[in-house]
């Protein structure tokens, strides 16, 4: 049987699997699914023909709305009908015609989804992705197989992430994107190919980050790249000067890790 809250409010032609988990003060509208391993936790709204399915665990005060489609199979030629799971963290709110998928087996088998994350209509999460916090996908952003997406990222409308890509945290993705390479923190990406055309100022500044931290900043990303080094040797050779900056420690401990991806810049992919 389904462990529903006796708080909880479930339309009568909603459809509740057996086995499903269903907490406190949830509403779950007309013509809803909700597949026998999912856990709705909390005060998590389902609108009218939401599907949450899979091994899905949906976080405290999350809203799905219409057409949604939360925790189907991975789109993956590789994947054999195995047992993977999506988490979705708190007070998300999912669009409508939003799809996130489960992960893949032969990567872990996890998509994870952070807390207070904005994804607007026809935004996709593909299998194996990990996004984090305060993160804004608008309408029609997708993210291929093992996409990394840091906090406070915004996407703009209609870009596309390539798989395995990583974008930093608050990092700004203009629309119609075409993200092939990893984005640094902080940093600005637009085109198609994807340019990285220098800092998020706006955003910095939005979040509290002091004028004069930004200019620094903006003196780092010139010394890394406009160096006359790669952009990893720029990155090391600037890290004694920037230890005390939270910010370009940020940049550089991102260009430093290993990635499967090469690193975004002014001129990575410009043809001509």
């Amino acid at each position: 049987m389904s462990n529903i809250a006796e708080s909880a409010h479930i339309h009568p032609m909603a459809v509740v699997e057996d086995g499903a988990v269903v907490g406190e003060g949830v509403k779950i509208g007309p013509f809803c699914y909700v597949g026998p391993h999912v856990v709705l936790h909390a005060n998590v709204e389902l609108l009218a023909h939401a599907v949450v399915t899979g091994r899905t665990v949906i976080g405290k005060g999350t809203r799905i709305f219409p057409m949604a489609v939360v925790g189907g199979d991975p789109q993956s030629v590789h994947h054999g009908g195995e047992e993977t799971t999506l988490t979705v963290g708190a007070n998300c709110t999912i669009r409508e015609g939003v799809t996130m998928n489960t992960g893949t087996a032969d990567f872990g088998g996890q998509t994870i989804v952070g807390d207070n994350n904005l994804f607007l209509a026809n935004s996709h999460v593909a299998h194996d992705c990990r996004v984090g916090n305060h993160v804004i996908m608008s309408n029609n952003v997708m993210l291929a197989g093992h996409v990394v997406i840091e906090d406070r990222v915004i996407l703009g409308g209609g870009s596309a992430v390539h798989q395995f890509t990583r974008v930093g945290r608050q990092a700004f993705v203009g629309g119609l994107s075409a993200v092939s390479y990893d984005v640094i923190p902080y940093g600005m990406l637009n085109g198609n190919p994807g340019l990285l055309g220098g800092l998020n100022v706006v955003g910095m500044t939005r979040a509290g980050v002091d004028r004069a931290v930004i200019h620094r900043v903006r003196r780092a990303y010139k010394s890394i790249f406009e160096g006359t080094a790669s952009i990893r040797e720029n990155a090391a050779a600037i890290r004694d000067e920037y230890a005390d900056c939270e910010q370009v420690v940020h940049i550089l401990d991102f260009i430093a890790a290993d990635s499967d991806r090469a690193l975004s810049s002014p001129t990575r992919g410009q043809k001509g």
